[in-house]
């Protein structure tokens, strides 16, 4: 229940002095989108009498998907005024109609006028055409006892096969997650939208496409956004950056058999790899594709000299040629 010095307030101010819901009118519904709850109130609502004994009303608008069917209403958090007389139930109806408000023109699609309640629960419709508008009027009823009908707040939101949106229409590939290596690429694809917008756009080659390529630097969550039926829908992928090989920066051919050669952790999932290591002044010391015999620290057989050299490493696998992995590697002796 709403805490008494609520009560005062209602009861000390008339009703045309306190706000209003937006949404009073059928004319101004607030659009419900799927699974987006939105916090609604009753309290000083002009609407005046609907249908199943509602009073206090206040009115929202759906639009199914393209394959319609049954859709839940979900009443959550009722929290009504504690005026003694007053109701504190709401009821929730759903009906069709032909968009002129007019209550004369409206048909009851929900089943029936034994829901609702104080705590939370959910209305259900009979199977609802794709495509179509329908309107869902929320109001107070008077209960047992009662000589008002209840003002109340509370949260609503929709679901179920007739409004279920991203389930049916908005997808995007590769879903959840996905890996790539270090300076790789992949496409995002998305689809069953309007248009597309997709964030953040560092790493993409476009965002508003439904199908960028992502070479991100690092690991990023990626967003697409887009309108259906004026409902604004968000996916999300996870793109995690990895580090395919890790090359040691130093090695120590001095022929003690401890670290005498350059080991490259992974390099032997790629056959066509390709290593080149270069001196100081550009000059190549190795070279060799596939890795099968680690470097040993030699140029045309002769030990190379003490220092650092630069490498570059292209995996070239079968998916195509990719960034290369470069860095440099101090030789010890």
């Amino acid at each position: 229940m709403r805490p008494v010095h609520s009560l005062f307030a209602a009861l000390l101010f008339p009703a045309a002095v306190l706000a209003q819901p937006s949404n009073d009118s059928c004319t101004d519904a607030a659009l419900l989108c799927h699974q987006q709850v939105l916090a609604g109130t009753t309290v000083n609502s002009m609407g005046g009498n609907g249908f199943c004994g509602t009073s206090h009303i206040v009115w929202y608008t759906l639009t199914t998907n393209s394959q319609g069917g049954p859709v839940n209403v979900r009443v959550s958090g009722v929290d009504c005024l504690t005026i003694p007389g007053m109701g504190d139930e709401l009821r929730v109806v759903v009906l069709s109609g032909d968009g002129s408000c007019d209550l004369a023109q409206f048909t009851v699609v929900s089943n029936g006028c034994d829901n609702g309640g104080s705590d939370d629960f959910v209305v259900s419709t009979t199977p609802l055409a794709p495509h179509t508008t329908y309107w869902i009027m929320v109001g107070g009823v008077m209960g047992p006892g009662n000589t008002q009908h209840a003002q109340c707040d509370f949260h609503i939101a929709i679901d179920g096969p007739g409004a279920d949106v991203p389930g049916v229409d908005f997808v995007m590939e590769p879903e959840g997650t996905v890996v790539i290596g270090l300076g790789e690429s992949v496409q995002l694809t998305a689809s069953g939208g309007t248009t597309y917008t997709w964030s953040p756009t560092s790493g993409l080659s476009g965002s508003t496409v439904p199908d960028p390529i992502a070479s991100p630097e690092g690991t990023t969550v990626y967003q697409v956004s887009t309108t259906i039926n004026d409902c604004t829908y968000d996916l999300w992928v996870t793109v995690i950056v990895v580090r395919r090989i890790e090359p040691p920066n130093t090695f120590t051919p001095n022929g003690d058999g401890v670290n005498d050669v350059w080991l490259i952790p992974g390099i032997t999932d790629y056959p066509g790899a390709e290593v080149n290591v270069y001196d100081r002044w550009g000059q190549r010391v190795f070279r060799d594709v596939g890795y099968r015999e680690p470097w040993d620290g030699t140029h045309n057989g002769k030990a190379v000299p003490t220092g650092t050299y630069y490498y570059d490493i292209r995996l070239n696998q079968l998916e195509g040629r990719s960034a290369p992995y470069t860095g440099f590697i101090s030789i010890v002796r």
